[in-house]
């Protein structure tokens, strides 16, 4: 019986993983998460970290930037990143970015303009070496 209560343990924290991968843009916390998995916050705290290894916050906040980078890389407003997915101030946003990414929003953004403009002016760049030796489109 032990085995089904930790499958059925391990299946709710991932039915709440899977609930912020979907909702990480929208106002939740970690109480609106565990409330999802039917669990109390401090039990559900400690079950997803010794899952994911990682707090729902921290992982909250990873799959957040995370999407940030995408839009960022895409050329989005810094401002519309920021609420766009979920952040409530720009200064918040910029400082928690900082933090994970090792530079601030616009930092990032022009360095993926400047990496896409590379890419432009010599495609060959973006690939590694082994794959364009074993592809012809180099010489040894």
């Amino acid at each position: 019986m032990e085995q089904y209560e930790k499958m059925y343990l391990y299946k709710r924290i991932v039915q709440a993983k899977l609930f912020i991968d979907s909702h990480f843009s929208e106002n939740i916390d970690v109480s609106n998460i565990a409330d999802e998995a039917c669990f109390s916050k401090y039990h559900f705290i400690r079950l997803f970290k010794s899952i994911y290894g990682k707090t729902p916050h921290n992982y909250l906040t990873k799959v957040r930037i995370d999407q940030a980078k995408l839009l960022l890389t895409e050329g989005k407003a810094i401002i519309d990143v920021c609420f766009q997915i979920g952040f409530d101030s720009p200064t918040s946003f910029t400082a928690v970015f900082k933090k994970l990414a090792g530079k601030t929003p616009s930092a990032f953004q022009n360095d993926q303009k400047i990496k896409q403009q590379a890419i432009r002016v010599n495609p060959l760049s973006a690939v590694p070496n082994c794959f364009a030796e074993s592809h012809g489109y180099i010489k040894k």
